[in-house]
């Protein structure tokens, strides 16, 4: 399942982008109602109604009556070739901001490799820890290990990395601890000073 209903500060849903979840949704889902459309959407019932009826006008929807209330509504031919045109034009859009994203870690730990500290622990085993593996991929950094405060992911591999408790620090010797969770960076980096004054290795935050 895509998910393209993401309303944060500097991803904003376009209209394209709400016609693509629609007609993704409904290419699964022919049988839900507006109102459980709109609520996995997070469109209200105005909107879903208003872009449904547009889809029906272009003859990518149609619609089909259920009862007296209600109708299921279901991909036309030009509504699947629509859907397969549109998720290829959003997954190149998304591969590029991937990209980007790697590039920008890439700059940032370029100063780190410049002082000498190529001994790595990764803090915070989530997706944007995945993207900085894969930006560290073909570089002369070693990752010691992915600590994670989560028990349910210690004792767990990820990508090929044990994940293990933070407190396993103790026994470890990096140039340098990197948080890779955005979410949490500050708690992290508040957990991990005592212990960094102790060791003497670096906290690196984006």
């Amino acid at each position: 399942m895509i998910m393209l209903v993401y309303d944060g500060n500097y991803l904003k849903p376009s209209k394209d982008a709400r016609v693509l979840a629609i007609l993704e949704f409904l290419s699964r889902n022919s049988g839900q109602s507006q109102f459980e459309l709109g609520k996995q959407l997070k469109l209200s019932g105005a909107m879903v109604n208003q872009y449904l009826n547009k889809l029906q006008e272009e003859n990518m929807v149609s619609f089909h009556p259920v009862n007296g209330k209600s109708f299921r509504y279901e991909l036309t031919e030009k509504g699947e070739a629509s859907l397969r045109t549109m998720f290829l034009d959003y997954s190149s859009e998304t591969i590029q901001f991937y990209s980007a994203v790697k590039g920008y870690i890439q700059q940032r730990l370029s100063s780190v490799r410049e002082a000498g500290m190529k001994r790595l622990v990764l803090f915070g085993a989530s997706e944007t820890c995945e993207v900085f593996l894969s930006a560290l991929l073909d570089t002369d950094f070693q990752i010691l290990a992915l600590c994670d405060n989560d028990r349910t992911k210690q004792g767990t591999m990820f990508h090929g990395h044990l994940v293990c408790s933070p407190v396993m620090l103790e026994q470890m010797d990096p140039d340098a601890v990197v948080v890779t969770s955005f979410g949490k960076q500050e708690e992290i980096c508040r957990e991990l000073q005592p212990l960094s004054e102790k060791k003497g290795f670096t906290v690196v935050r984006f």
